[in-house]
């Protein structure tokens, strides 16, 4: 009886845990004005060597930015310590998107997008992520808006000092 039981509990609560990291997700979203071409905008962002000098939350990447390409992130969380993420780029198309997909399904997954878009007055920036999984139940994620809207300021001034020199 009891092993009859178990034949049928456990494979549940897995179909359960799994639906539930499946249907668990946060989302962010910033995005700002950059008073420069979206060219301009996409050189910085596709310098994979030059994150340290100016990104206070990517600190580093390793590899080259291109589709089916992986690479590895360096992030800082607010308390300074990093974290090595591997992504691999799903969305690449030159000067309008870059999209890195990552992480392991059912504990946490990202997508997370850069995309360019030619306005009035410059180019909008906008940083949109896509987290799922169970880990989102109990991961305190408020810093993280803060933080890719503080990337968003670098990424102007980059740009600016880009353009001046």
């Amino acid at each position: 009886m009891t092993l009859t039981i178990l034949k049928w509990v456990v494979p549940a609560i897995l179909v359960i845990l799994l639906a539930a990291a499946a249907m668990t997700k946060k989302t962010f979203h910033v995005e700002t004005v950059i008073p420069a071409s979206p060219a301009a905008v996409w050189a910085v962002l596709t310098d994979t060597e030059s994150y340290p000098d100016w990104n206070p939350v990517f600190v580093a990447v390793e590899g080259e930015y291109r589709l089916g390409a992986t690479v590895k992130n360096s992030v800082r969380f607010p308390d300074g310590t990093t974290v090595d993420m591997s992504a691999k780029i799903k969305g690449f198309e030159e000067g309008r998107e870059l999209r890195q997909y990552g992480g392991t399904w059912g504990l946490m997954t990202f997508d997370h997008q850069w995309l360019l878009e030619p306005v009035e007055g410059g180019t909008r920036v906008i940083q949109h992520e896509v987290d799922r999984g169970l880990i989102l139940w109990t991961w305190n994620s408020d810093w993280i808006e803060p933080a890719y809207h503080s990337v968003l300021d670098a990424l102007e001034k980059r740009v600016a000092e880009t353009q001046d020199g």
